[in-house]
């Protein structure tokens, strides 16, 4: 271990004592307790997860009043956005991910509130940049990507209305308006859009077992996401006929962009979540799209002339039966 890791570490175990202390003179009780929980789980140093107990201890203030859960939330959010060590951030949104699985209704309503209605979730991390050493610099990637992720989970679930781990039934959606279904589709696409987006050059660094436990969840929540999208997909052909040629080709749209990005993630999963049923249905519906695509331009063409043609003939007419006097008004024969 190099010397200025060393010092790193060092400052930081210092940088947490101090905080256990602030927390411990606060006068502030429940807010404190709330601060030294997600401070157990947060701690500066190694790429390491939080063990089990300590984000069980930060699962279980969901369980109590709304305050405290209000209170959890923000902590970690304080503790995300006031730290620039990548080691804690990452902690922070391993946590934050922790309560979006496995959190009580009322800590996931905390983080359900949207930012631009004052929601103290906006994670905003695209910035984000730990100088201390080079394994730092590219793990600050990591954290803006997970960010990204979290972002976007938070979103899908706002769109579906529940969230990824609890599905909705299958026979649900077949009341939908073809517009609701295009738009969760849409963002699921979104979903996988930035999982793609993973930061390819330092893939190695998943043998840091905090970066190899974020892959694995998110992988989670991509299975997650293919299943959505196959039951959306699975709609929505069986409604092609019935479609417009706007849905249609946003349908065609949402379809190349999700194939757009299954080399890209395969970079990061390998062969996880291939899912060739999916693909497989993707492949078939595409191909179904195009060509009910053409047939619609194709109609909407023959129209065209069809009006052309009959707005000829009404003129025609209209020119035996009437002529132009001297006076320039029209008279009969």
């Amino acid at each position: 271990m190099g010397y200025h890791k060393r010092l790193r570490i060092v400052s930081g175990i210092l940088k947490d004592k101090g905080s256990f202390i602030k927390t411990t003179l606060s006068t502030k009780r429940h807010k404190a307790s709330a601060r030294r929980v997600i401070l157990r789980a947060t701690t500066h140093g190694s790429f390491v997860p939080p063990s089990d107990h300590r984000i069980a201890a930060v699962i279980g203030l969901g369980h109590g009043s709304r305050f405290t859960a209000c209170t959890c939330i923000q902590a970690v959010m304080d503790r995300l956005h006031r730290t620039k060590d990548s080691s804690v951030a990452l902690k922070c949104l391993y946590t934050i991910h922790n309560i979006i699985n496995k959190g009580s209704f009322i800590l996931k309503d905390q983080l359900a509130v949207y930012p631009s209605s004052g929601g103290r979730n906006f994670l905003n991390l695209s910035t984000f940049r730990d100088d201390s050493d080079s394994e730092t610099c590219e793990m600050s990637a990591w954290v803006r990507w997970y960010a990204g992720i979290l972002e976007q989970n938070l979103m899908v679930s706002r769109i579906l209305g529940y969230h990824l781990n609890s599905p909705r039934s299958k026979n649900e959606i077949i009341g939908f308006l073809n517009s609701d279904l295009l738009k969760e589709l849409d963002v699921l696409v979104n979903f996988a859009d930035h999982l793609g987006n993973v930061p390819a050059d330092s893939l190695y660094l998943q043998r840091e077992s905090l970066v190899h436990e974020i892959v694995r969840l998110v992988s989670e929540d991509y299975r997650s996401v293919q299943r959505e999208i196959f039951v959306r997909v699975t709609e929505l052909g069986a409604r092609m006929v019935s479609l417009s040629w706007s849905e249609c080709t946003e349908f065609l749209s949402c379809i190349n962009r999700f194939e757009g990005c299954k080399d890209r993630i395969a970079v990061l999963l390998v062969n996880r979540n291939r899912n060739d049923d999916l693909w497989g249905l993707i492949k078939e519906t595409k191909a179904n799209l195009v060509a009910a695509i053409e047939k619609k331009e194709n109609e909407g063409k023959m129209v065209v002339v069809a009006t052309a043609d009959n707005e000829s003939n009404k003129l025609t007419r209209f020119s035996q039966l009437f002529r132009l006097a001297p006076s320039g008004r029209w008279v009969e024969f």
